[in-house]
C-alpha cells in the first residue's frame, strides 16, 4: 500500500512516478506524536500542530538521526523499532518512550514545555520532508503546478511553507483531503481515465469544487418548520435588515452561529456551518473555546477575510478559499510583543499580537479564509461587517462542539446553539436570540424531536 504518491497528470490521464508504501508513512510518523502526546489518533493531529508554536524545536535532529532517516530528495524510512502500529495496538513502542526519557502523557494530564517542544519538533521535521519532496518534484519534473491530496494535506503550516518556499506557480489541495476526499477521487477517477471522458477545466472564476459546498441545502420553509416544532422564538428580517443587525450583533461582541445555504465538504467550516466573532476581540479565543466549543485553551481560531483586503492584513498573495494555508499576520498589522515572543507558556494567550488579536496564533501566523462574491450570503456577511467596523475579518470556526460532528440540519444547528453559550443563532433572513430561548419546555421539545427524528 503506497502512503506517500507521486503521480504526474496530463490531460484526462495520471500516470505513477513512485512511491513509498507501508509502514514508512509521514502521517503515520505525525500520528504516533500525536498518540505519544495524548491526543486521539486520526483526529487530533491538527491539536499537535496548533500546540506546536508554544514550543522550541529542540527534538529535530535528534528525530532525525534515530526515528526517520530522511534523504536529499524527500524519500524517507522510519525506523520501526520505535513504532508499534505496523505489529500491535499501539502507535508506539517502549524504546519511544525511554529514548523521550518520558512516559506517554495521558490524556487528562498537564501540557509541560517538554510536550510544546515535542509538537514544534515532530511539525518541523514534516514540514522539512514535505518541502524536500515537493522540491524534488519541480526539479526533477520541471513543473509549475502542484496538487496535494490525503492527510498530511490538511496541514496548513506545512501547506504555507510549500507556498512560499517551493517554488511553484499554483498549488492546489483538495479541500477534503483526508479519507473522505479518497471517494471523490476515485469517482472522478473512473470517469476520467477508465471511462475517458475529457476534463472541463474551471476558469479562475468558476472553482470546480463549487468552494466545497456540495452538501445538503435546507428551505426557509422548512426551517420554520423545526424552529416551530421546537418552540423557538425567532424574529423575520428582509435581506438588508438580516445582514445589517448581524454585523452590529457580532460587533457588539456577540457570538453567531451561523447556518446558510449548502453545507461544506469536508473538515472545515467555510462559512455555511460556522460559528463567527469578532477578530478584534483579545479574550474572544478564550471564550469561544471554554464556553463554545468546550476545548482546550491553546486550539487557534481562523480568519475568514474580505479577499480583495487578503494581502493587507496577512503575508498571503494568492486566494486561499478552503483554509488550507497559514500566513503571517502582516507586519503593519502587528503589535509590539517581545514579551510575548520571549515566552513558551499558555500565558500568551492573553496578550494581544496584531489588530485581530483572536485569529492571531503565538507566533503570528493565521490560517487563512478568503471569501468572495462565490461564497454567497457569507460574503455578504462580512461585508456588511466591513461597512460598519472598517474591518474585514471575521472569526470562523465549525459550528460544533469538540467530539461532534459539524451541524448538519437545522435541528442540529438549534440543539448545539441550544447546550452552548452562544448569543445568537441566524438563518437565512432568520435571527434567534439566546436570551428570548432559556426555557426549559424550549430543551424538551427538542429531545422529543430529536427521538421522533431517529424513529422516522
Amino acid at each position: 500500500m503506497g502512503t506517500t504518491t507521486i503521480a504526474l497528470g496530463k490531460g484526462n490521464e495520471i500516470r505513477n512516478l513512485c512511491e513509498i508504501r507501508f509502514p514508512h508513512s509521514i502521517g503515520l510518523l505525525y500520528s504516533a506524536f500525536t498518540y505519544y502526546l495524548g491526543f486521539k489518533v486520526n483526529c487530533d493531529e491538527y491539536k499537535v500542530m496548533g500546540l506546536a508554536p508554544y514550543g522550541e524545536p529542540v527534538y529535530v535532529e535528534t528525530i532525525l538521526q534515530n526515528l526517520v532517516d530522511v534523504k536529499a530528495d524527500g524519500s524517507f524510512r522510519l525506523n520501526l523499532k520505535f513504532f508499534n502500529f505496523a505489529t500491535g495496538l499501539t502507535m508506539t513502542s517502549r524504546k519511544f518512550e525511554k529514548f523521550f526519557g518520558q512516559r506517554r502523557r495521558q490524556p487528562a494530564d498537564e501540557l509541560t514545555s517538554f510536550h510544546m517542544n515535542v509538537a514544534r519538533s515532530i511539525q518541523q521535521v514534516t514540514e522539512q520532508i514535505v518541502l524536500k519532496i515537493a522540491r524534488t518534484i519541480r526539479e526533477k519534473y520541471q513543473i509549475q503546478n502542484l496538487c496535494l491530496a490525503g492527510g498530511v494535506a490538511l496541514n496548513c503550516v506545512a501547506n504555507g511553507r510549500l507556498l512560499k518556499e517551493a517554488g511553484f506557480k499554483n498549488i492546489w489541495i483538495q479541500p477534503a483531503a483526508g479519507d473522505a476526499g479518497g471517494a471523490l477521487g476515485a469517482a472522478l477517477y473512473a470517469h476520467h481515465c477508465y471511462l475517458k471522458n475529457d476534463r472541463l477545466l474551471p476558469n479562475d472564476e468558476n472553482d470546480g469544487m463549487k468552494q466545497a459546498l456540495l452538501g445538503p441545502e435546507f428551505s426557509n420553509k422548512e426551517i420554520l418548520s423545526v424552529l416551530q416544532q421546537l418552540n423557538i422564538r425567532y424574529s423575520l428580517k428582509s435581506d438588508d435588515e438580516f445582514f445589517t443587525e448581524l454585523a452590529s450583533l457580532i460587533a457588539e461582541g456577540n457570538v453567531v452561529g451561523w447556518f446558510s445555504e449548502r453545507m461544506e465538504f469536508g473538515p472545515r467550516a467555510l462559512g455555511s456551518r460556522s460559528i463567527i466573532a469578532d477578530a478584534r476581540i483579545l479574550d474572544m479565543q478564550s471564550v469561544l473555546n471554554q464556553k463554545i466549543k468546550f476545548r482546550e485553551s491553546f486550539r487557534p481560531f481562523a480568519p475568514a477575510v474580505l479577499e480583495e483586503y487578503c494581502s493587507a492584513y496577512f503575508d498571503l498573495d494568492k486566494p486561499s478559499p478552503y483554509m488550507l494555508f497559514t500566513a503571517e499576520v502582516a507586519k503593519s498589522k502587528q503589535l509590539n510583543s517581545e514579551e510575548g515572543r520571549a515566552s513558551s507558556s499558555f500565558d500568551r494567550l492573553h496578550q494581544s499580537r496584531s489588530v485581530i488579536p483572536a485569529v492571531t496564533h503565538v507566533d503570528n501566523s493565521a490560517r487563512v479564509q478568503t471569501v468572495n462574491k462565490a461564497n454567497g450570503d457569507f460574503y455578504k456577511l462580512l461585508k456588511a461587517f466591513y461597512q460598519l467596523t472598517g474591518c474585514p475579518v471575521l472569526i470562523n470556526t465549525s459550528f460544533n462542539i469538540m467530539d461532534e460532528p459539524i451541524v448538519c440540519s437545522p435541528a442540529d444547528a438549534v440543539r448545539c446553539f441550544q447546550g452552548t453559550d452562544m448569543d445568537v443563532l441566524a438563518f437565512k433572513n432568520i435571527i434567534i436570540y439566546k436570551h428570548e430561548n432559556q426555557q426549559t419546555q424550549a430543551n424538551k421539545l427538542q429531545k422529543k424531536y430529536r427521538q421522533s427524528t431517529v424513529m422516522s
